[in-house]
């Protein structure tokens, strides 16, 4: 049996382009996620399956333009 705690849930991450300046610290942060464009430097979600929603926060927390927001499913 195996128990889940709050914060392992998997949520998806969007993106708000016209916000984001490009440092790419969510890249960094996780490469597997997150991918800069090669002509506008501009970060874009590269797998939907998401991260665990303890993760996610921690990286919405790190964007220094505020351009990264988990995606909350309808009715939430």
């Amino acid at each position: 049996m195996q128990v889940r705690t709050e914060g392992d849930d998997q949520v998806s991450l969007i993106v708000d382009e016209d916000r984001c300046i490009g440092i790419g610290q969510c890249e960094l942060l996780e490469p597997e996620v997150f991918q800069l464009g090669d002509e506008d430097a501009i970060s874009r979600v590269v797998d939907s399956a998401g991260l665990p929603r303890v993760r996610a926060l921690e990286v919405v927390d790190r964007c220094p333009s505020s351009a990264i927001s988990i995606a909350e499913p309808h009715g939430a």
